[in-house]
Order: structure tokens, then C-alpha cells, then sequence
């Protein structure tokens, strides 16, 4: 062995990495010791053996194929390449390494040398990166779905703040409307109390039965005022406070509209007429009578209200195969458009109401009460023209 050759071999057998010749019919011809080292393997028990005893399957059935069809077409996938594979040790386990192979002529015949540099740290760290970056993009992924999550319920908390100061905002304009409204409707009808008692007095002593009789009148009235005052704000509360049940039942709805028609035309202005009308073949409904009762004298009570003298005011009811229907209509004051958003707001008065008595209570409790059945509530006005107010209710 000269010189060169010492060296060479020197040089291969202390390599780091594993360097493997083969002959053209896939037979180990040399293997180094870091060759034997990374497959567990002796250099007796690999030399003169075929390639494949270091490969996996499906590498190991189709290596000599390979070699074939490269020396019979010069296609090659690996040789003059390299690529990543894995190898089997003598004990079965596999790792991966980097395969270089280049074809040598050597002697006139060809031989194979292979170059194996062994990935298995790499990989082995590869896999942690990998793993670590899963963990992190877990992790973001949480971070990502808490900052979501807090976010909404922020939003949440938002709204609800909003809503809360919203509601505190529609609470304080009731109560002011509630001061402003009882401070003059209970101030007028005791006024008038205290007015008409002095005058009683007054004129009993003249022994003037016409006018204490015209003054005890306007006591029933103005009394008769507060406590309807007092009736709604008593409905009000119940209200409020979810005390207010419906007792559905079957009754005569043309019996206890006459009923309704009778007791409405004694509080009637002079020549106000309430005219009364029923359509259809039945007039059996299923509703809360007392409920109903306060919803059509509530409407008829306005509209006698907000009606002048010499008037006619229109109170039907409907019953179809599925639906009762209650309109009262009159031909007063009406109800100003930019009023109409607002009508149904507990303590609101329309703006063209004047002087005319009213707690602005009673179209909210009409709503609140036709709510309670199941129905809805509908309205038309036009100012000093027509109003109609429609109650509808599934039958």
C-alpha cells in the first residue's frame, strides 16, 4: 500500500460520517467503522452481503430493481443526488440519514460509494422545534380565543352598562313626568274640592240649594278625577310588579259591550252619542273579561275626553272564524304625528292636549293589558279629524 493509499484509507476509516462501496449487483464490498457503528453491525457481518440487509421495507425489495433499471436506462433517483432516508439497524430499529451515492469506475468495472451522514439529532431537534412551535401556536391560539372572549364579554359588559344608563335615563324622565303630571292633576280637582266646599258653606247659610247642588256636583266630579288618578296608578304598580294574571274564560262579548255602551253614555258630554255595533254570526270569546272591560273604557273614556259636544263616537266589535277585533273611533282632538312614537309611554300626554284632565297612563296600561291576552294594539289619527284605535286578538 503506497503513500496515497494509506492515506485514503486513513482518511475513510476515521470519517465521521459512513461511507459504504457496493458492487454493480448491490454487494457491500467495504463499510468503515462509523458505518458499522450508526447500524450496529461488524464489518464480518455486512462485507460481501447485499445492500438491502441495511434498508426498511419497501427500500429493501426494490434496491436491486434499481440498480438494474439505472444500469439499463441511466435514470437516476438518488445516484448523483442524495435525499433524505431511513436506515434499519441490526437490531430493527430505523433513523434517518442523509444518503449521497456516486458511481465510481474503478479497476474497469463500476462501483457504488455511499455517503451516510445521520440526521437523528437533527430530526430529534427538528421534532422539538416542531412540538414547541405547536405548543406556541396553541398557545396563540388561546391567548388569540381568551383575548376574543374577553372582548365579547367587554362588549357585553358594555351594552349592558348602556342599556342600564338607557334605562336609568327613561326611569328619570318618568318620574319627571310623574311630578309634573301629579302636581297639576291633583292640584286642579282639590282646587276645585276646596273651592266648592267654601261655597257650600257659603251658600247654605243664604239657604241657595241650587248652587250648593251645582257645587257638590263638582266635588263628585273632581273626587270621581282623583280616583280614576289613583285606579291607574294602582294598575301601574300591579303592572310593574307582574301581580296582574289573565283569567281567560268564555263569555258574551255583545252582552258586555251593551253593558259597557250604557254605563259610558251617562258620562258623556252634552249630545255626545255612543254608538254601538256588532258583526258577526257568534259572540262567544275567549278573553279576560275584566281585563278587556278596562282596555274598551279606557278608549271610550278618551274619547269622550278629547271629543266635543254634538258628537258621535263609533264602538265595534268583530268575531271572524279566527280573530276578535274591538275599534272605538271619534271625531276630536286627534293625535298629532310627531306625538305618535311616543303615544303608548307611561305619564306621556300628546301635545295638543291642553287643559284636558289625564295621567297619561291609561294607553299604556290598555297596551300592556291587551299584551297580557295575546293581542295587539293599532292606531290611525289625524289631527282635529279622525282617531281610531283597533284592539285584535286570536281567537
Amino acid at each position: 500500500m503506497n503513500e496515497n493509499s494509506a492515506l485514503l484509507y486513513a482518511i475513510i476509516e476515521n470519517a465521521i460520517d459512513g461511507i459504504i462501496t457496493i458492487s454493480d449487483r448491490g454487494l457491500i464490498e467495504s463499510i468503515n467503522p462509523a458505518a458499522c457503528a450508526l447500524f450496529g453491525y461488524s464489518h464480518e457481518e455486512v462485507i460481501g452481503k447485499n445492500i438491502s440487509i441495511l434498508m426498511p421495507k419497501p427500500d429493501k425489495d426494490q434496491h436491486d430493481q434499481y440498480i438494474s433499471r439505472y444500469q439499463q436506462t441511466g435514470a437516476a433517483s438518488i445516484i448523483g443526488k442524495g435525499r433524505d432516508v431511513n436506515g434499519q439497524k441490526k437490531d430493527g430499529t430505523l433513523f434517518p440519514f442523509r444518503l449521497g451515492v456516486n458511481k465510481v469506475d474503478f479497476s474497469g468495472r463500476t462501483i457504488y460509494a455511499g455517503f451516510i451522514h445521520d440526521l437523528s439529532k437533527e430530526k430529534e431537534a427538528e421534532s422539538k422545534i416542531l412540538h414547541y412551535a405547536s405548543k406556541l401556536e396553541k398557545l396563540v391560539e388561546d391567548r388569540t380565543l381568551s383575548l376574543q372572549k374577553s372582548v365579547t364579554e367587554l362588549q357585553a359588559a358594555k351594552e349592558t352598562v348602556s342599556k342600564s344608563l338607557e334605562k336609568e335615563k327613561e326611569l328619570n324622565q318618568l318620574k319627571s313626568r310623574f311630578v309634573s303630571m301629579a302636581s297639576h292633576e291633583f292640584r286642579t280637582p282639590l282646587s276645585s274640592i276646596t273651592l266648592s266646599a267654601s261655597l257650600i258653606e257659603k251658600y247654605k247659610l243664604q239657604s241657595d240649594d241650587l248652587n250648593v247642588s251645582k257645587h257638590v256636583s263638582k266635588i263628585k266630579n273632581s273626587v270621581g278625577n282623583l280616583t280614576t288618578i289613583l285606579d291607574d296608578f294602582l294598575s301601574l304598580e300591579r303592572l310593574e310588579a307582574g301581580k296582574i294574571e289573565t283569567n281567560l274564560t268564555n263569555f258574551d262579548i255583545v252582552k258586555l259591550s251593551e253593558e259597557i255602551t250604557e254605563e259610558m253614555q251617562l258620562m258623556a258630554k252634552k249630545d255626545q252619542n255612543i254608538i254601538y255595533q256588532h258583526t258577526g254570526t257568534h259572540c262567544l270569546v275567549l278573553l279576560d273579561q275584566n281585563l278587556l272591560r278596562n282596555c274598551i273604557v279606557n278608549l271610550i273614556s278618551n274619547a269622550i275626553k278629547y271629543s266635543g259636544e254634538n258628537t258621535f263616537i263609533e264602538f265595534n266589535t268583530e268575531l271572524t272564524d279566527n280573530e276578535c277585533i274591538v275599534s272605538v273611533r271619534d271625531n276630536g282632538i286627534g293625535i298629532p304625528e310627531i306625538d305618535h312614537e311616543h303615544l303608548f309611554e307611561p305619564f306621556f300626554r300628546a301635545n295638543n292636549t291642553g287643559n284636558i284632565p289625564g295621567t297619561g297612563l291609561g294607553l299604556n296600561i290598555v297596551t300592556r293589558y291587551v299584551k297580557l291576552m295575546g293581542g295587539k294594539v293599532n292606531f290611525s289619527s289625524l289631527v282635529n279629524q279622525q282617531t281610531i284605535f283597533t284592539l285584535n286578538f286570536s281567537q
